[in-house]
């Protein structure tokens, strides 16, 4: 990437990344106070994405509320047990709120279930165990592919309307004495490459698992809440139905944290939401290579609204893990802060994973970037095969962006071109280096980068 700020390779290069963590310079981690966020505005400015909003379905929880019987708090005792069965009595019981109080809570994994939700109250947090035994084995992907891994610290699979509301914290920082293993390569996919069926490429103990992840499911909810500590993404809705997240923070605790990956999901707001990160704020996805192309379950119908981001890569990012694509993504109304992020937008695959990504619009983003404005890119990972990926639709437009590397970061393929890409009504200042365009079609109209008008 052209430019002076974080690059994914720059930063791999300066920090050593091993099986056993990742460590990575203190100076270069996001540590930036957020400053409060303004009101959400009343519409995105986009009837389309309006639309996407109204029709997005929020939870069906009874008001009932459920104690939790005998709870210590004292962050030492286990309380998962306790917690647990709350949840599962809730359920069972027709649904409701179950209240978690002020105080530390020691946790293993805990499942939602249908018509639950859990609240946490704003002096209590959820500290999760550093005991792998406390976290039981799930079918869940890594990095867009099927395997079966320990739980997620907080996991849901197959129900309807759950939520997780509150002004709590999650904090999953003990758990990277577990949670290690990001060699993917040498890992899961010489599993798949064997033809493994999922439910029998166990990665436990080899590979991460996500921080806070929903399969399957309709109507879920995450609001409020302050999620620390994660080894990997911290929000995961995969292959799941009407998903809002909604004034929640979250942290950067090291490479990979990302901050919400909705990967293969249908109707998706994510707003008024503060992103520190050390990879991606929200990141799209929809499967990897393979097995993104047997699910074929596109993420589709995503708006972005009202939040704001630090971090080292991608603002909005779709991919690289698009095999199953992606389609009308809103952004609307949103900045970074802090020291900014890499990318306001980074679109990316290459010719092993293709897939697509296609009407995506960015409206209204302000603040730092530290790379190119906007990264579209086919060649990533420098890898290729028989699947060249498909971009069509690509509209920035209202930016006013304080400083950056570069502008525009756009490289297809002579035989797949980057098509209809607009940037409009933006202004550019502190800018570094030239555009870099090749095998893109691009339209500009009002722009201006460092004072001259393009």
């Amino acid at each position: 990437m052209s430019g002076s700020g974080w690059s994914r390779r720059r930063i791999l290069a300066a920090g050593t990344l091993g099986a056993a963590g990742a460590v990575i310079p203190g100076c270069v981690r996001s540590v930036s106070t957020p400053p409060p966020l303004p009101p959400p505005p009343g519409s995105t400015g986009s009837a389309a994405a309006d639309a996407i909003v109204a029709s997005t379905a929020l939870p069906s929880i009874p008001a009932a509320s459920y104690p939790i019987h005998g709870l210590r708090g004292d962050g030492r005792s286990d309380d998962t047990r306790a917690i647990q069965d709350a949840i599962d009595t809730c359920h069972g019981r027709g649904g409701g709120r179950v209240v978690v109080p002020a105080g530390e809570f020691l946790v293993g994994a805990l499942r939602l279930r249908s018509r639950v939700g859990v609240h946490l109250d704003s002096a209590a947090t959820l500290k999760f165990s550093d005991d792998p035994e406390r976290y039981p084995l799930v079918q869940t992907r890594y990095e867009g592919l099927e395997c079966v891994n320990h739980s997620p610290m907080i996991q849901a699979s197959g129900e309807t309307d759950v939520a997780i509301t509150g002004s709590g914290r999650l904090d999953a920082s003990a758990t990277a004495a577990w949670n290690r293993g990001r060699n993917r390569a040498g890992v899961l996919e010489p599993l798949v490459a064997r033809g493994v069926p999922p439910a029998h490429r166990i990665v436990a103990g080899r590979l991460r698992t996500a921080m806070v992840e929903t399969v399957g499911c309709a109507r879920v909810l995450i609001r409020g809440v302050t999620l620390a500590g994660s080894p990997f993404w911290q929000i995961h809705p995969t292959l799941c139905a009407d998903v809002t997240v909604e004034g929640v923070t979250t942290t950067d605790s090291g490479p990979n944290s990302d901050g919400c990956d909705p990967e293969s999901c249908e109707r998706v707001v994510i707003r008024s939401c503060t992103f520190s990160c050390g990879d991606d704020n929200v990141a799209l996805k929809s499967g990897r290579d393979e097995d993104g192309r047997r699910l074929g379950v596109p993420c589709r119908n995503v708006v972005i609204v009202g939040c704001q981001g630090e971090g080292r890569f991608g603002f909005i990012t779709c991919g690289s893990e698009q095999s199953g694509g992606i389609e009308n993504v809103f952004a609307c109304s949103n900045r970074s802060f802090g020291r900014g992020v890499g990318h306001a937008l980074w679109v990316k695959s290459n010719s092993r994973r293709g897939g697509y990504t296609r009407n995506v619009n960015m409206d209204g983003f302000r603040g730092r970037v530290l790379d190119a404005v906007a990264a579209v890119t086919m060649h990533y990972d420098g890898q290729s095969g028989a699947f060249p990926p498909a971009f069509d639709g690509i509209h920035l437009r209202n930016l006013a962006v304080e400083s950056a590397g570069a502008v525009l970061d756009l490289d297809g393929l002579e035989d797949s071109r980057i098509r209809n890409f607009t940037l409009s009504r933006s202004a550019f200042a502190d800018v570094g280096a030239a555009d870099r365009v090749r095998n893109a079609d691009v339209v500009r109209s009002d722009v201006t980068v460092n004072g001259v008008a393009l």
